[in-house]
């Protein structure tokens, strides 16, 4: 009976909390509420189930019954709910409209409140505008008037200052008029006097010009006829000079056509240039590239080698192929492509014999280096080697044989000359280390000589800091002199002690 009293107690407990929660979620949310309530009449179940074991079958009939009945129950409450939800609604509508007409006739007064004070506001601005206007008119009015009083003051004021002007101007003119008369009449009377007097004196020129006139025409034609004679023994010796410089140009060209002349012409081109450059021992002219050999290069720069006692020599030797440079220039006149290329291909051969020779005859190593450089003492020449394609690599990478011109080689050498000092400062580096070795040792033991100084200085400066404190001590002593009886020497020197024991 007692478990019938509890269940009817949770029951109610239930009903109560069902009731609570229909009020709190209202008409939206009475299907989660029912939802909520099956959960926990499922979970008050299995409680009951599981604390009323042994009364399950009359608790699982009174269960029955009791869902039956709640289920009436909650079709009651839930209609009950449903009717007050619509209740709620109506009464929520009646107060949403109440509202609204509230709402609007509020708006409605403030509306005509605004408006009222537009329409003032209006009104004051329409009044004040006026005034404005008014104002302005009459401030307008006014300065028009000052305006027309001081332009007619001015205009006035102006008008003064134009009538004295014009007199004014009246009397300068009428004064000017007169100087200027005066003027007129004393420049005809100067003028007369200034044509008689140069009649006079042209007339007495003329008499000297015809007099003077013969004798220098006579004098200058003489002059001019020598000054002729001279100018035709001029000619005739620059004739003379032509005809010597004709006669040495065709000794040129003789030279030129000699193999060995010409020969010698690009060697002397390539010693000035080696001379401007390098000093007379970076290099040697008609040297034997190897010792005892019967071939000897033009000339050849001195590089250093593993020792320097034996260099490695660098050799530069001259050609000079005029004929078939000449050839090709005559065919790049004639602007024959046929011929041109021929004579290129004549060129290139000459060119590569001339590398083959150097090769075999001069590149000894480990004499000399292992390549050469062949000169060519026409610019012409080198670019024309330049402009054949492959020509100048084929030349170093099978005869290893570097082409240059005057200018180029000038290059070259320079870019060897920088190489010799470097290498000269890389051969000094070592001398330069030992000698800063020696200066470190030399600066440390000058460093322990300036540290015996210093102890020296110190104890001379403590002597002079102690002859100056005796000093000072005797000083006061004799200050006393007047003032005191004669004092023993020995006394003197026992007190002169003690203040210095004292300080």
């Amino acid at each position: 009976m007692t478990d019938i009293f509890i269940l009817a107690a949770v029951l109610l407990v239930l009903l109560l909390n069902i009731i609570l929660l229909l009020k709190n979620f209202g008409a939206g949310g009475v299907k989660q509420a029912l939802a909520d309530l099956e959960k926990m009449t499922e979970r008050n179940q299995k409680l009951i189930s599981d604390g009323l074991t042994g009364f399950r079958e009359e608790i699982a009939t009174n269960a029955r019954e009791n869902r039956l009945e709640l289920s009436q129950t909650l079709k009651a409450v839930g209609d009950s709910l449903s009717k007050q939800v619509a209740e709620m609604a109506m009464l929520l509508k009646t107060h949403l409209d109440l509202l609204i007409r509230s709402n609007n006739e509020k708006l409605d007064g403030i509306r005509a409140v605004m408006e009222d004070r537009l329409t003032k506001l209006q009104e004051q601005l329409n009044q004040d505008a006026g005034q404005n206007r008014a104002e302005l008119v009459r401030a307008l009015k006014s300065f028009a008037e000052s305006f027309r009083l001081s332009v007619a003051e001015f205009n006035e004021h102006q008008q003064q200052k134009f009538t004295l002007l014009s007199a004014q101007l009246e009397k300068l003119i009428t004064s000017s008029e007169d100087k200027l008369n005066k003027m007129r009449d004393t420049l005809e009377a100067k003028l007369a006097s200034l044509q008689q007097d140069n009649a006079d004196k042209l007339e007495k020129i003329r008499l000297t010009v015809d007099e003077k006139l013969q004798s220098t025409l006579e004098k200058r034609l003489g002059e001019s006829f020598h000054q002729v004679s001279q100018r035709l023994e001029q000619v005739h010796r620059g004739l003379g000079e032509m005809q010597a410089l004709a006669s040495g140009v065709g000794d040129l060209k003789k030279a030129l056509v000699n193999v060995k002349v010409r020969g010698t012409l690009g060697e002397l081109q390539l010693e000035n240039i080696l001379e401007q450059i390098f000093a007379p021992t970076q290099y040697e002219k008609n040297v034997a590239v190897v010792p005892q050999a019967r071939e000897r290069v033009e000339f050849a720069v001195k590089l250093p080698g593993k020792d320097d006692e034996h260099p490695v020599l660098l050799p530069i030797d001259s050609k000079f192929p005029l004929e078939d440079y000449h050839r090709l220039l005559d065919a790049y006149e004639n602007a024959a492509v046929e011929q041109i290329e021929a004579c290129a291909k004549k060129l290139e051969a000459s060119i590569k014999r001339c590398a083959k020779d150097i090769k075999e005859k001069y590149i000894r190593p480990p004499y000399t280096t292992d390549f050469a450089i062949m000169f060519l003492a026409f610019e012409g020449l080198y670019a024309e080697v330049l402009r054949r394609n492959g020509l100048f690599e084929t030349l170093m990478r099978e005869y290893k044989v570097a082409v240059t011109g005057p200018t180029t080689l000038a290059a070259f050498l320079t870019s060897l000359q920088m190489g010799f000092k470097t290498l000269t400062i890389e051969k000094r580096s070592s001398e330069v280390w030992e000698l800063l070795g020696t200066v470190k040792a030399e600066f440390s033991n000058f460093g322990a000589l300036l540290e015996k100084t210093k102890r020296k200085l110190q104890e001379a400066s403590d002597t002079i800091d102690g002859a100056s404190r005796k000093s000072r001590t005797i000083e006061r002593k004799l200050k006393k002199v007047q003032e005191l009886p004669a004092i023993s020497p020995e006394k003197l020197e026992a007190d002169v002690t003690i203040d210095d024991d004292n300080d």
